[in-house]
């Protein structure tokens, strides 16, 4: 069982919630605590993970994890709802970095990952998950059985049958009403993606989203054989080196030209956005000449 399944099985199932990802976190910029002694090691590792509840309404969920040195177990320290999210900054719009800000009501949070490519995984799947629930939220807001809801409850209970029939749709004061409360109302600010790259934000990103897992699994690979290799004396220690210097090259050639192939890729759906423009451009073009002609 990998770190991502342990989590979701140990804290967010038991809460009926369900993860869509865990990425693991260090501070660029370590908070000071005045409890803490100067020089004080803080044993632990954080995770930040985005969740989503299975109860209807759905809920979008960002919330900070910690496993202690020494424990197996994972511990929720911190939670946050998405409307507190205000700001998503990928800090470097031009090129891949392990380097993102969170922003919330009330704190900004600076963290690094252990490669761009867990960062990328992170920000792609907070953004789809943050268009999907804004999306829905905007929906269910939009029912008119939504306004009648509300205002009957804020009317002081529910009409009884008879009468709720007798004001049914045809009623123009309540239609009038339903009509107001849906020009007053003020959809919730959502969430700002600022300095992320187009390929994490736009539509066509699942094949990215392939490409960063298997970066992630190659450094993840990588990290693990060379925290594996032992010193050794004499002659199997240099067989050992060899062996890993082996190991670390195909690794690393396989990381170049799946990062190749990414580019490539990345290449082509840029170019498929500005035929699209062209195409819109010679569609526009074409209906201000036919509206000419038809005068």
């Amino acid at each position: 069982m990998n770190i991502q399944s342990a989590i979701n099985k140990e804290v967010f199932i038991p809460q009926d919630e369900r993860l869509l990802v865990a990425v693991e976190v260090w501070r660029r910029k370590r908070k000071r605590m005045s409890f803490l002694p100067t020089g004080a090691k803080k044993d632990y590792t954080t995770f930040i993970c985005v969740s989503v509840t299975n109860s209807r309404p759905h809920q979008l969920l960002i919330t900070k994890v910690k496993q202690f040195g020494g424990s197996s177990s994972f511990t929720r320290r911190s939670q946050w709802t998405v409307e507190q999210l205000r700001q998503v900054n990928g800090i470097n719009p031009k090129k891949d970095s392990p380097e993102f800000d969170l922003v919330f009501d009330n704190t900004v949070d600076q963290w690094v990952t252990s490669s761009s490519a867990e960062k990328c995984i992170f920000v792609q799947i907070l953004y789809h998950a943050c268009q999907t629930y804004w999306e829905g939220k905007a929906a269910s807001l939009a029912k008119p059985g939504k306004l009648q809801g509300k205002s009957r409850q804020k009317g002081g209970g529910s009409l009884p049958a008879p009468a709720e029939a007798a004001a049914g749709p045809s009623d123009p004061s309540s239609s009038r009403t339903i009509k107001a409360r849906r020009k007053s109302y003020v959809p919730p600010r959502q969430t700002e993606f600022i300095n992320c790259q187009s390929k994490l934000t736009g539509d066509a990103c699942t094949m990215n989203l392939v490409i960063y897992r298997c970066k992630a699994f190659l450094n993840r690979m990588k990290s693990m054989m060379v925290a594996n290799q032992s010193p050794s004396p004499g002659q199997r220690h240099s067989g050992h080196r060899a062996a890993g210097r082996t190991v670390a090259n195909v690794v690393q050639r396989v990381n170049v030209a799946v990062g190749e192939r990414g580019d490539r890729l990345t290449r082509a759906e840029d170019k498929t956005v500005e035929l699209m423009h062209k195409a819109q451009q010679f569609a526009d073009t074409a209906h201000k000449l036919a509206l000419k002609g038809s005068k």
